[in-house]
């Protein structure tokens, strides 16, 4: 052994020599459904790949500019520590460690640091180098020294860094690109290929050359990759960071140490849906900022701009398909979608209905649309309004949904009982509290973004409650799994029945109501329902829209609450994000069908008057009814008795 590595051992032994190689720090990795990388997270950023899976460039770039003799000294380059005192009589001072000695240096901070420019420090370096040429062979430093070395914002290894420079994991990693990484060891913040992409690309270059220089590549290759723009990913913060950051809270809260690193997450989420949910939010927002007369702090000018979130779930399994938490995880990490609490408004309603058709009461039902004067236990008396601030008179239920009448609710959820809709509520999924109040029949009380588009979930799938499910399993760095996750299809909530009817009338608020205006965006074959939500004081606008695919709420507001403008409303405002957003989607995918369930009775009935239609109704005023068995028109139901009336059967 080296004397001066001896000594050093006498005077203060390690816990671990310098000169091992340990096993680096891993990164937790979250997967999307499809199989790719979405984030990770961890005491360092790093994912360990083996030399051999990368490109024989990737492991050239580093020797060519760090160690070009890395294969022919036996951990300190003597010819290379002359040449860098050479350089330091003439005044270019340079550094003369080789990749043993940096990986010394890095791996072993506490032992010998990098930071101590003692000669002391540099032979103790040079004497572990030595060591651990001894004990390991060329390949296994090179390895550990590539998944070792810090690249840049806290990003460790060559994978780690291939992923949020380029998007792409190391082993498919470009000439270009492998040159551009090499150039990093020297200053990571200097060399930046985000923040000074002209002092990343002259390194580059320098790289390319140096390669060709030692043969590790041809001139004609060095020429190409020189010739090519530097292009990065910006994005240090992956594809769904507020999805991330919920899901890297739900595994904790399971007990999991996914902070120690090396466990794979194994999630829900649709990478195409999700960066069309980021744009939906991100341009539904600023057309509202662009609308003329818009007088809030805009985007960029304001910490309290206007805010969006995006929620998206497959209905059936409770599977979180999108998540969009801000405009700007940057700029504001906090996750509106899982922990605000905001009013829902009128994108309430459909829980009063669907209370309302389970207690018999149909869809045809005559209710006035008028003013009301509710005495409250307080002394005071409630005095609710349209926000058109008319009363339209008689409307069916059906109609009444459609329009979004206030008044009509709130009379809806007196009748039944304001219990019966709170209780309603929490089957649904709904835990946050509900005033008994009447005003909370139109969405007074706060509720989380989460719980309520869950709760829509039963109107599209039949009855059946669902909790949002985000991880599939979580498995270790070997692929034993760890953990199944939670989450999915808990237990009926709504009669199917009630919830097809339900379900039926909220088409209509699509396709003539309050919502009209998305059927310009998503054409007019899609089968589509849902509630738009504004607050008495234009505060929150919501729309939370159903396919048979997908449940998606949309809501915009601030922070803290104010006035978003004049007119704000759901059905304006937030439905077009909803809208633009399964465009897009079904572009690419067919829908699935909403099939009535065989116990149903069906009516054709006159949209005006809700009676049966007759040969006097137009046919623009004709649509089919569903009634629960029992409560159809009168003219409907077999009297059993009827079948004696001619006399015995024969």
């Amino acid at each position: 052994m080296h004397l001066v590595w001896a000594l050093w051992l006498v005077v203060q032994p390690p816990v671990s020599a310098p000169w091992q190689i340990i096993d680096a720090p891993q990164s937790s990795i979250v997967i999307a459904r499809d199989g790719t990388w979405i984030g990770e997270f961890g005491r360092q950023i790093r994912t360990s790949v083996s030399l051999g899976s990368l490109p024989a460039y990737v492991p050239q770039a580093f020797i060519a500019v760090e160690d070009r003799r890395f294969y022919r000294h036996d951990g300190v380059d003597v010819e290379g520590i002359f040449g860098v005192l050479k350089d330091a009589l003439k005044g270019h001072a340079r550094g003369g460690s080789t990749i043993t000695m940096q990986l010394v240096g890095n791996m072993h901070p506490d032992v010998v640091s990098r930071r101590d420019k003692s000669v002391d420090r540099k032979l103790r370096e040079q004497a572990a180098a030595r060591e651990m040429e001894r004990h390991y062979s060329k390949k296994q430093i090179l390895e550990a020294y590539l998944n070792q070395i810090e690249l840049g914002h806290g990003w460790y290894g060559i994978d780690a860094a291939a992923r949020h420079y380029f998007g792409v994991d190391a082993a498919h990693l470009s000439l270009s690109q492998a040159a551009t990484l090499a150039a990093l060891p020297r200053s990571p913040p200097y060399y930046d290929p985000i923040r000074h992409p002209d002092r990343a690309t002259a390194r580059r270059n320098l790289v390319l050359r140096l390669m060709a220089d030692q043969d590790l590549i041809t001139r004609d290759a060095a020429d190409k990759a020189r010739a090519e723009a530097l292009v990065v990913n910006p994005d240090v913060h992956g594809l769904a960071p507020y999805f991330v950051d919920a899901v890297r809270t739900e595994a904790q809260h399971a007990g999991i140490p996914v902070d120690s690193g090396g466990y794979r997450l194994y999630t829900t989420l649709d990478p195409s849906l999700q960066r069309a949910a980021i744009t939906a939010v991100r341009d539904g927002a600023k057309a509202v900022e662009d609308r003329p007369g818009y007088s809030n702090p805009k985007y960029g000018t304001s910490k309290d701009y206007l805010q969006g979130l995006l929620i998206s779930l497959d209905p059936t399994t409770g599977e979180v398909r999108a998540l969009v938490g801000g405009r700007d995880y940057a700029d504001s990490p906090y996750d509106r979608a899982l922990s605000a609490l905001r009013q829902p408004g009128s994108a309430f309603k459909p829980i009063v209905y669907a209370a309302a058709i389970a207690d018999s009461i149909t869809a045809n039902t005559i209710v006035y649309d008028t003013a009301l004067a509710i005495p409250l236990d307080d002394g005071t008396t409630y005095k609710p309004e349209n926000s058109d601030h008319q009363f339209l008179g008689p409307l069916t239920m059906r109609e009444a949904l459609t329009k979004s009448r206030n008044t009509v609710a709130i009379q809806l959820g007196l009748a039944v009982g304001i219990d019966t809709v709170i209780a309603l509520a929490q089957r649904l999924g709904i835990t946050t509290p509900i005033a008994p109040f009447p005003a909370s029949a139109i969405g007074a009380s706060d509720v989380r973004p989460i719980e309520l588009v869950s709760a829509y979930a039963p109107l599209a799938n039949g009855g059946i409650a669902i909790q949002p499910r985000s991880i599939l399993h979580v498995d270790d760095r070997a692929g034993r799994l760890v953990w199944a996750g939670e989450g999915g299809p808990t237990s009926p909530a709504l009669d199917s029945n009630v919830a097809y009817i339900v379900r039926d009338m909220m088409r209509d608020v699509i396709d003539r109501g309050t919502a009209a205006g998305v059927r310009k965006i998503i054409g007019t074959s899609l089968p589509a329902a849902g509630k738009t939500g504004t607050t008495n004081d234009e505060s929150d606008v919501w729309f939370i829209g159903m396919t048979p695919d997908l449940v998606t709420g949309v809501w915009l507001g601030f922070d803290h609450p104010r006035p978003i403008a004049a007119g704000a409303a759901g059905g304006s405002l937030a439905a077009p994000v909803w809208g633009h957003l399964m465009a897009q989607y079904y572009a690419g995918h067919q829908p699935g069908e909403w099939t009535p369930p065989a116990t149903l009775i069906t009516a054709e009935l006159d949209r005006q008057t809700g009676t049966l239609a007759d040969g006097s109704t137009p046919p623009d005023q004709r649509y089919t009814e569903y009634f629960l068995p029992g409560t159809e028109p009168l003219a409907l139901r077999f009297d059993i008795t009827s079948i004696f009336s001619g006399g015995p059967i024969q």
